[in-house]
């Protein structure tokens, strides 16, 4: 008996890293799974390719499990709605969408191209949207559905080199929580994991010096992404029906709950405020409560899923 028994499980990024490894995990604990893979590059952009998808499910099926692929984009809503049509055709029903499909673009800011923004974005947002909105009415329909979706600590916290990728993963938060929120009374949960796991996309990103070097080796033996897996297939469970609209991580054997933004300071001004008196007033008195950009100092990026 598997916490997924008789559920079906839709995962895109299923071909590699924290996908595979979900894709996996939910078979064995009895759901049957769509493996969905574009089998493109890291980068995006290019033709892409079936073959990992359907390895990841024939995998499944070879140790007994049922399940089968799909190489369409996230990007591509109709192609999304297809998955969930595949899902209802083949098992007769949807319970879970674990969405962990991304790319990454990496660049500063001032020198980031409109199409590595935008490249981006389409992927991780406007996918993670495709994701949610292909499914929500099946969901609201049958009472019953949840979704996992991946943030990173590049937009929870931030992380130089990577403000497409922040955007569109703080973006993906927001989402969530909607989600979460319009779906309570149908039934309908939704959440979100920023891990930290040793992937193609971690092996992607260069090594300037030494202590990235140990900090690259501490992450590859220790942070795997089946260990991110645990989470997002138990977050599929009803066992796990009380829990929605919430951001966890995974680092290691660590899992982490994740405030949310709430305010911290106010104050108020009976003659209203001005610039000069949010300057001289408002400001100094905040400013021992502000967020500090401690993300600066890093050299290597928290983890990009």
């Amino acid at each position: 008996m598997g916490v997924l028994d008789g559920k079906v499980v839709l995962v895109t990024g299923g071909g590699n890293g924290i996908g595979k490894e979900t894709a996996l995990l939910a078979a064995r604990e009895g759901a049957k799974v769509i493996v969905n893979d574009l089998g493109g590059g890291l980068k995006g952009g290019d033709e892409g390719d079936a073959g990992p998808a359907e390895a990841v499910a024939a995998e499944i099926r070879a140790a007994g499990g049922e399940a089968v692929s799909n190489s369409e984009s996230v990007t591509d809503y109709n192609a999304v709605a297809g998955m969930v049509t595949q899902a209802l055709d083949t098992y007769g029903r949807l319970d879970s969408i674990v969405n962990p499909a991304g790319i990454l673009r990496d660049g500063m800011f001032h020198k980031m191209s409109e199409a590595d923004w935008k490249a981006v974005i389409d992927v991780h947002l406007h996918g993670s949207y495709n994701v949610g909105r292909a499914a929500v009415e099946y969901f609201r329909e049958n009472e019953r559905g949840s979704y996992v979706f991946f943030t990173s600590t590049s937009g929870l916290i931030g992380n130089i080199g990577q403000a497409n990728y922040a955007a569109a993963k703080l973006g993906i938060v927001g989402l969530s929580r909607i989600l979460a929120m319009e779906g309570a009374a149908k039934n309908i949960r939704s959440n979100v994991i920023a891990p930290f796991a040793w992937t193609r996309m971690i092996a992607s990103i260069p090594v300037k010096d030494e202590a990235s070097a140990q900090r690259v080796e501490r992450m590859k033996n220790g942070m795997r992404a089946d260990q991110v897996a645990q989470l997002a297939v138990a977050l599929c469970s009803d066992q796990s029906s009380n829990v929605s609209g919430q951001i966890f991580g995974v680092r290691g054997n660590e899992v982490i709950l994740f405030d949310q933004p709430r305010p911290v300071k106010s104050l108020a001004r009976l003659e209203g405020w001005n610039p000069e008196s949010l300057i001289s007033q408002a400001f100094p008195a905040m400013s021992p409560d502000f967020t500090d950009l401690g993300a600066t100092a890093s050299v290597f990026p928290y983890e990009p899923i």
